[in-house]
């Protein structure tokens, strides 16, 4: 069980890279994201479903991943970043620019926590683990809709 805890919590163990674990899984996040769109066609009904259900295997596996690792938020675990990153492309049109911006931003809101981010890192367990990323992701994908609307 513990092995699948990692497996998951550290999306396929790239949260084990020892510098920028957090951009990493980022970074795998986005790949998901062009494979899903380049060779499985999500359509946005699919991509929200997709998203939604990243969350909750986001919240669960970050909630046994604190005991695992024995921390309350273990860097290890990125599987938060990418839900969080989902969220900032979704509802947006399949670009490459708009995927390479919202990588960006959604680093930028992860790491400096502007506005309520920061407060979503109260909630406890596995929750405060995922919805400050949630939360970056909001903000981002919001953002980038003013830019192109």
């Amino acid at each position: 069980m513990d092995y699948l805890v990692r497996f998951i919590s550290t999306f396929f163990f790239l949260g084990y890279f020892p510098k920028i674990p957090g951009t990493i899984g980022t970074l795998g996040g986005l790949i998901l994201y062009i494979l899903l769109n380049n060779f499985f066609n999500f359509n946005v009904y699919a991509m929200c479903i997709f998203t939604f259900i990243l969350i909750i295997v986001s919240i669960i596996s970050s909630s046994y991943a604190i005991k695992v690792f024995n921390n309350n938020d273990p860097k290890e675990v990125v599987i938060d970043e990418v839900a969080g990153y989902f969220v900032s492309v979704l509802f947006l049109p399949f670009d490459y620019n708009l995927i390479i911006i919202a990588f960006i931003l959604f680093r930028l809101f992860d790491i400096y926590k502007p506005f309520l981010v920061k407060k979503l890192e109260d909630f406890k367990g596995g929750l405060g683990i995922t919805l400050d990323d949630v939360g970056a992701g909001v903000l981002t994908n919001i953002l980038i809709q003013f830019m192109i609307y």
